[in-house]
């Protein structure tokens, strides 16, 4: 369904991708309750309350919003919502909550970008962004802790039954989620699809200007390439049915990273 320039898709069984010109979101539901996995820039926070009605939801029936990581095209939509739901839990991974706070930030500079803006897409991309509220500086006071730092943690009481999987590198506090009943996993920017800065489509890793750190990034995949599933839900770009390891191996070679 096409509406306020998103497109919503049931990408499997009562898991919806929210897809905008610059980033997605995700609802995942069950009976009434709703899961929100990110919010978009700043500019979209009308968007996302319109694509809780496009699925026949309301505000009132989120039951938590998790976030893969804290930029502001991740989290910029929320406060709208927010400020509609002030009992409405965040939940991020334990290394992200300061972050979302912004005690201290782990974003792409505007200097680093001025610095690539000879590339067109880069400058494209960049004009885009500004004009959604990119360099806007959200903050998620009120964001708590999904669990403890481990390898692998346990399903959250959750619609989607989500399992947190941390892929730092992006940021310190990057968490994928695993959605096991469907064999999805959202990506966040730990794996895209797409993205305004490249005209290629398919597994890859954003352009390393974007991250925190890159050869953590790197090192993340593999956090990835063993998960028991064959759909990526990126950040940015579509929706991708391959499996994991397929899907890493192909980021990997694409940056003539050898497999680990």
């Amino acid at each position: 369904m096409n509406r306020d320039r998103m497109t919503v898709t049931e990408v499997a069984p009562l898991v919806f991708s929210v897809q905008t010109a610059l980033a997605n979101w995700y609802l995942l539901r069950e009976g009434h309750e709703v899961t929100l996995v990110d919010g978009g820039y700043p500019a979209d926070a009308p968007t996302l309350l319109a694509s809780l009605d496009c699925i026949g939801a309301k505000p009132g029936d989120v039951r938590a919003v998790l976030v893969t990581h804290a930029h502001t095209d991740h989290i910029g939509g929320l406060p709208l919502l927010l400020r509609q739901r002030p009992d409405l839990p965040v939940l991020l991974h334990p290394g992200e909550v300061a972050h979302a706070r912004r005690e201290h930030l782990e974003q792409v500079s505007v200097a680093t970008i001025v610095r690539h803006a000879w590339r067109p897409r880069v400058a494209a991309w960049a004009v885009q962004a500004v004009r959604r509220g990119g360099t806007q500086d959200p903050s998620i006071d009120r964001g708590t802790t999904f669990g403890a730092t481990t390898p692998r943690l346990k399903a959250l009481d959750l619609p989607g039954t989500p399992v947190p999987v941390p892929t730092p590198g992006h940021t310190s506090g990057h968490t994928a989620f695993l959605l096991p009943e469907v064999g999805a996993v959202i990506t966040g920017d730990a794996l895209v699809t797409g993205h305004p800065t490249t005209a290629h489509e398919g597994p890859q890793l954003l352009p390393a200007f974007f991250h925190h750190d890159v050869a953590e990034a790197v090192t993340a995949l593999d956090a990835l390439a063993g998960l028991p599933a064959d759909l990526i839900l990126p950040g940015h770009g579509r929706a991708w049915r391959v499996a994991m390891d397929a899907a890493v191996a192909a980021a990997r070679a694409r940056r003539g990273v050898p497999r680990s």
